[in-house]
């Protein structure tokens, strides 16, 4: 067994060489490459340096060892067959499969939920297939009613790109942008005709529309069904035809949109797109999918104290799918934290702690990581106040205020209506003590401390 230093930043082992092969495990950035053939390596300062494939060039995975990669928390690939048959030809060919994810900017921040899709696109990057993102404009104002019992509230084409402007920049915290290709699906939307639209509009029939479960249970519990959400399935197909998509992927509750898809790119001549779905990532409450809407999701571009604090909050029964949808951990090491976790042998808390590590690392540094958990230990294990406590300066034209009106003026909450419900709830406290009274009127005048939920904290002065 020797351990080699390849070019693309991956760590190799257990190398055994034959006459003809040479079969390896490799870690690349990450992600786990099981018995790569006939890899060309040669002496380079007395290091052993390996070539693999990736995008800049190079010599192509095979079948088995992409498979191995693309199928890693994957729930369906569909039709898996097709699949295969795409990356034998692009393997023949040496010419990339173009794999497309579109996102909504519906809200400006990307989020824990999002990177398990961008997380898989940067695995098919890392293979050396061309990635393309959709930032959907115009689908952003239509509102995919995927899992939704209810129209969207539609947003102004300002608003969402106003949002797209952070999706560009967080999107490259994981992706590598020189290897990415970008597209607004307003590029071909915004030049269609009414005709345009009347040909999109007979690719589908209202009945197939009816069968996808969101569409169905609305209808049958007569639920208001807008007109123009039957057309986001038919933008989301032609974006795959616009970019002439060889797979798509997306979350679970995306499955009608996808298979769509591959009826309209048909419908326009083009080769169907083969589709990978991927778990919905459930919220830090461990009840809803993870939502800006819901309050309980983890910003990749939050701070790392916030992140590291939100991790430790979530339900034991969360921490394997976030190591394994969200992090680069080998499948060694999620293999032996699910046994941890069966076995009950190490206390969730510290696994916690790990994963806190892990994600901070990512987004912020291992030094940023390692500042939050001490941050965490001094504030919830030793009851100590953090050091860096923000300082809010009150300015108020009356001796006293309402303490609704003080949580949302101080943006500690985003609404009145939230901060009543945190009040009843028992999380806020002022000057340590926990306020029951949600029409508490305080004095301007003075220092106070306040405290919302588990990590949030401000120091009142008046101005």
């Amino acid at each position: 067994m020797v351990n080699l230093w390849c070019q693309e930043k991956c760590f190799i082992r257990n190398i055994i060489i034959g006459n003809k092969e040479i079969f390896l495990a490799a870690y690349l950035n990450g992600f786990e490459y099981y018995l790569l053939k006939s890899t060309c390596f040669r002496e380079l300062n007395g290091y052993n340096t390996i070539n693999i494939f990736t995008s800049s060039g190079g010599a192509m995975l095979g079948v088995k060892e992409q498979m191995e990669v693309i199928r890693r928390g994957a729930v369906e690939i569909i039709p898996e067959e097709e699949l295969i048959e795409k990356i034998k030809k692009s393997i023949e060919t040496k010419k990339p499969l173009r794999v497309k994810q579109g996102f909504d900017p519906t809200a400006p921040d990307v989020h824990l939920g999002h990177t398990v899709g961008l997380r898989k696109l940067k695995q098919f990057q890392e293979l050396g297939h061309q990635i393309v993102l959709i930032i959907g404009d115009y689908t952003g104002m239509v509102g995919d009613p995927s899992g939704r019992s209810a129209t969207r509230p539609q947003l102004t084409h300002d608003k969402v790109m106003e949002n797209a402007e952070t999706y560009q920049k967080q999107f490259f915290k994981i992706m590598d942008k020189s290897k990415t290709e970008i597209h607004f699906n307003g590029e071909w939307f915004s030049r269609m005709n009414f005709q345009e639209v009347i040909k999109l509009a007979s690719k589908f029939t209202l009945a197939r529309m009816l069968e996808r479960d969101d569409f169905s249970n609305r209808y049958s519990n007569q639920a208001p069904i807008s007109l123009h959400e039957l057309l986001y399935p038919l933008m989301q197909g032609y974006d795959s035809v616009a970019i002439k998509a060889d797979i798509e992927i997306g979350a679970t509750e995306q499955k009608f949109n996808l298979l769509a898809a591959r009826q309209i790119q048909q419908e326009y001549g083009v080769e169907p797109q083969a589709v990978l779905t991927l778990p919905v990532l459930p919220g830090i409450d461990g009840i809803q999918r993870m939502a800006k809407s819901t309050g309980n999701y983890i910003g990749i571009d939050e701070s790392p104290k916030e992140i590291f604090g939100k991790i430790m909050s979530v339900p034991d029964d969360l921490i394997y799918p976030y190591f394994e949808l969200v992090t680069d951990v080998s499948s060694d090491e999620l293999k032996e934290i699910k046994e941890d976790l069966e076995k009950k042998e190490k206390n969730p808390m510290d696994l916690k702690k790990r994963l806190g590590i892990k994600i901070v690392s990512m987004y912020h540094s291992r030094k940023k990581a390692k500042e939050a958990e001490e941050e965490f230990e001094k504030v919830f294990s030793k009851k100590e106040l953090p050091e860096d406590i923000p300082v809010y300066k009150l300015k108020h034209d009356q001796p006293k205020i309402w303490i609704v009106k003080l949580l949302t003026m101080s943006k500690l909450v985003s609404s009145g209506s939230e901060a009543r419900r945190l009040i009843k709830q028992g999380g806020v406290y002022l000057d340590g003590k926990r306020v029951d009274d949600e029409n508490l009127e305080l004095s301007v005048e003075g220092e106070k401390l306040l405290k919302v939920g588990k990590r949030k904290f401000l120091k009142v002065v008046s101005a």
